[in-house]
């Protein structure tokens, strides 16, 4: 009971006083902040190429990386990336990069932790329903991929002959399906988009049907996954949006698969980059509580099975994030043989810690990212409270050096909040399944979050920048007398399965329907 009347002080407090000391103070905190980012109001480059761009300049302005000033009060947008014909082409087409008006004042939108604890917490009601597939792995263990529908369609499938693009979805690393998954759904749906929440192992209710856990970086389950859905949409292209944690899973895909990801283009919603130092330092006491709470519920209910390879003692003692993933995949001392192990504790801390270190060596998401060969779209918030803070939490180098990184950063917007002015008054209203190229009016209805427009947008400039590429490669072919022959036939940018090898996970699907089936038909 007193941790609840503590817990209320705190959000009294912040709700009461820390909007508006953000915007009362004598000096402005965010440019002290992006003066040490190297970002200032006024366009300037520096040796890495960086720039930043009033906002009302002119939008041909070809410049690598741009920020821009939303309000009186030196509100920036930065587009922090190497310099390239891409990000050119994305500076002058996706206006909504620097189309940013966060909330200001005195307002529970105005702060960083309550707008992300709002986005995690409070419920939603999406008029967007799930049908689920259940996909047995090749070591017989289950993921779920859940096919976001309108709920006033009456056909619960897709053809296999659509050409719609596929949004592949992955939620945060504890399973929990927020706000944000549910907004993005919606309004991937309003665009022609078909989207796919793919769920881990025990998470959102998936059966735990073997006594293997998905470990933090490992995305062996998520190229199963990936291969099932070109088996079922070999004609759409597939694009991929991670939420928070869950974006350690998306970026060691896309680093251990390369070229072969089979994914257009990507976006990572208030990533975590350095996942090893953020589990170490941990979150403030009422997140991190909440966390570890969560989780704790979520492996309740396999405590009996999972207490014959792990000491689930130590497992639901533990008090941190750090201490259950330890407990879950780090130990040292097993209990039996099987793939998830237990943690020992406070018995042999050096073997602990070196079986951590280990751990993390297979599991940052960061471990192979030069292989990445697709452009990724990370959009982060100063203010995060998630991540922690700015200059030691995310590798700015990274987005400097490497062509296929860009970094969208603001000056305020919490962990995947990013609340804007007119979200406010607006409640949105859900249309009609568009095309895959829906028209901008639609992207920039009211009720859809700024993040998810920008993430849109960047879906579309890079298809047409692609696509652009291609044409006058051909037409340079054709040119030089080395285009393709008169019955030739050109594809673009798109991968159409023929009688090839099935994926292995497919082999098994049908079988799994005929017991696991979440819709009706």
């Amino acid at each position: 009971m007193l941790e609840w009347l503590v817990a209320l002080c705190i959000v009294i407090l912040v709700v009461l006083i820390w909007p508006g000391s953000k915007y009362f103070g004598t000096d402005s905190p965010p440019d002290a902040l992006l003066q040490g980012l190297g970002i200032s109001q006024q366009a300037a480059k520096d040796k890495t190429g960086r720039c930043v761009s009033d906002r009302e300049q002119s939008d041909g302005a070809q410049t690598a990386s741009a920020g821009a000033v939303t309000d009186e009060k030196a509100r920036t947008v930065a587009l922090i990336c190497k310099p390239s014909a891409l990000a050119n082409y994305l500076l002058k087409h996706c206006r909504t990069f620097s189309n940013y008006s966060p909330c200001v004042g005195w307002t529970w939108r105005a702060s960083a932790f309550l707008q992300s604890v709002y986005e995690v917490c409070w419920p939603y009601d999406s008029p967007v329903q799930f049908v689920r597939d259940n996909l047995q792995l090749s070591d017989d263990g289950l993921v779920a991929l859940d096919w976001a529908v309108p709920s006033y369609q009456k056909r619960r499938r897709t053809s296999s002959h659509s050409t719609s693009p596929v949004l592949l979805i992955i939620p945060n690393s504890f399973g929990k399906i927020t706000r944000n998954v549910l907004k993005l759904c919606e309004t991937a749906l309003s665009h022609g988009y078909l989207p796919a929440v793919f769920n881990r192992r025990s998470h959102n209710n998936t059966p735990l049907t073997t006594l293997k856990l998905q470990q933090f970086g490992d995305p062996a389950d998520l190229r199963e996954a990936v291969r099932y859905i070109r088996y079922r949409q070999p004609a759409g292209r597939l694009y991929a949006v991670s939420e928070s944690s869950g974006s350690g899973l998306l970026l060691s895909y896309l680093g251990e698969c390369g070229s072969s990801s089979y994914v257009t283009a990507a976006v990572c919603l208030s990533p975590v980059f350095r996942c090893q130092s953020w589990f170490e330092n941990g979150l403030c006491w009422p997140m991190q509580w909440a966390l570890v709470l969560y989780q704790k519920m979520c492996l309740s209910r396999y405590r009996t099975v999972l207490g014959e390879t792990i000491q689930t003692d130590i497992l639901f003692s533990s008090c941190s994030l750090r201490g259950l993933e330890e407990a879950l995949f780090c130990q040292t001392g097993h209990v039996g043989s099987a793939p998830v192990a237990a943690s020992t504790g406070t018995s042999s801390s050096s073997a602990t810690s070196g079986a951590w270190d280990a751990y993390w060596e297979r599991n940052e998401p960061l471990r192979d990212v030069d292989e990445v060969a697709i452009p990724v779209l990370s959009v982060c918030a100063q203010d995060d409270p998630v991540r922690g803070d700015t200059q030691s939490t995310i590798p700015l180098e990274l987005f400097e050096t490497n062509p296929h990184f860009f970094l969208l950063l603001t000056d305020r917007g919490g962990h995947c909040g990013f609340s804007t002015q007119s979200e406010g008054s607006a409640a949105g209203a859900f249309g009609a399944v568009g095309s895959a190229a829906a028209p901008s009016s639609g992207m920039q209805s009211r009720g859809t979050s700024w993040s998810h427009r920008a993430l849109l947008e960047f879906f579309r400039a890079t298809t047409d920048f692609f696509a652009a590429e291609e044409r006058a490669k051909q037409l340079a072919a054709r040119r030089r007398g080395l285009g393709v022959g008169a019955g030739g036939r050109v594809f673009r940018h798109r991968s159409v399965s023929t009688c090839k090898r099935v994926p292995a996970c497919s082999h098994n699907i049908h079988a799994i329907y005929n017991w696991q089936r979440s819709y009706t038909r």
